[in-house]
């Protein structure tokens, strides 16, 4: 059985050379690649908590080009490059995930492609109701 791969484009020139998507939807899961703060003249906020801010974002809006909602999110990673930005990070997390409450999990990395990054956040999503292969209730 094949299953239907819907790909969301960032627009960055590397999709084609690296071979990625900003979002990938297979059946009702949807998958956001690692997500930069970067805006779209190529700049790069300073403060953690406007790159974190940023990241979720184009998150969210990657999430609703595949027909999913910051709702249906299971799980975040988000990569720091300095421990130190935890908190304001996570306050921007919050903004968007509060209720939610996905499982999420913070690395400290030793470093991220561009060294003006201090955060790159990434998710995955299931949309619609969740059910077992025989359409009954999960136990």
């Amino acid at each position: 059985m094949t299953t239907d791969r819907q790909r969301v484009a960032s627009g960055s020139p590397f999709e084609n050379e690296i071979g990625f998507s900003r979002a990938l939807r297979v059946g009702n899961r949807v998958i956001v690649a690692g997500t930069a703060p970067v805006w779209p003249d190529g700049s790069c906020d300073p403060d953690p908590a406007a790159q974190a801010r940023r990241c979720l974002e184009i998150i969210v809006e990657a999430l609703a080009e595949a027909g999913a909602k910051p709702q249906d999110v299971v799980r975040t990673r988000t990569f720091l490059t300095d421990a130190v930005d935890w908190q304001a990070v996570g306050l921007a997390h919050g903004e968007v995930f509060r209720d939610v409450r996905p499982a999420s999990t913070m690395v400290v990395a030793g470093g991220l492609l561009d060294p003006r990054w201090k955060v790159e956040i990434e998710a995955e999503a299931i949309v619609g109701d969740a059910q077992t292969p025989d359409g009954g209730s999960p136990v």
